[in-house]
């Protein structure tokens, strides 16, 4: 199931421009709790278009069976009796990520990722959980929080872990495909933005970087400048290293 989702993301950067959103939210206990939503509406439709019928089981069967709502990989691949792993942390993990799909007359239109309350000990088993499964997820995630105040690391401004997913599973596979992964997104990824919403009101922000603005009391918004990702010759006018942002 796992494996659909990710093929999924690629092939829809490969047809067309793509938009992700995700968000943040940020509990009073220290936990996070954060959902990355993609937009493939257009994608299936095109797809199904260029489809032969004999063939569009085969192609979209997983599809259909995917969840229309918000079901923990643990109990996916359970359900799917490709449950391998007895990890106790990674089967932890599993019961605290979920995935479902939106859809519009038994058409999937959307695909949204959540990881449910993690803590700082879940972020740290994540990052070793992923060097395995490599999981399109916001680097921002990483970013510490102890229920008062986030102290944002600015290199975590970037879609890395979107680029390894893409690498991994694209036909070429590993560093070879790295300059094609690179190339593929500056064509096809148009828009990519994180929103960090905080329980609690902001008190204060200190650092700037270009691409973060507060939006209202609670929350502020990363728009990603692509451009600049990958061009290392454009001067951002504020790229403040670390951002610290305390709240009430």
């Amino acid at each position: 199931m796992k494996k659909t989702f990710f093929l999924l993301i690629i092939s829809l950067f490969a047809l067309q421009s793509c938009k992700i959103n995700s968000e943040i939210v940020y509990h009073k206990d220290a936990a996070s709790t954060a959902i990355t939503d993609i937009d493939i509406k257009d994608f299936v439709k095109e797809m199904k278009a260029m489809t032969p019928d004999s063939l569009k089981n085969k192609e979209f069967g997983d599809m259909d069976k995917l969840p229309s709502t918000w079901t923990s990989f643990y109990d996916l691949e359970k359900q799917q009796g490709k449950l391998k792993t007895k990890d106790p942390d990674s089967l932890r993990l599993m019961k605290k990520m979920f995935l479902k799909s939106t859809k519009e007359n038994n058409e999937p239109t959307a695909f949204a990722l959540k990881l449910d309350h993690f803590n700082q000990s879940d972020y740290k088993q994540l990052n070793a959980y992923t060097q395995q499964e490599k999981l399109p997820l916001d680097q921002n995630i990483y970013n510490n929080w102890d229920g008062k105040t986030l102290t944002i690391d600015t290199d975590n401004f970037n879609i890395k872990s979107i680029e390894d997913a893409m690498s991994k599973n694209s036909p070429a596979g590993g560093s070879e495909s790295e300059g094609s992964t690179k190339g593929m997104l500056m064509m096809f990824l148009k828009q990519v933005g994180t929103t960090l919403k905080f329980d609690s009101k902001i008190k204060s922000i200190t650092g700037k970087h270009d691409w973060l603005k507060q939006i209202d009391d609670h929350s502020v918004k990363i728009e990603y400048d692509l451009e600049s990702l990958y061009d290392k010759e454009k001067k951002l006018t504020n790229k403040d290293k670390k951002i610290i942002i305390v709240t009430e």
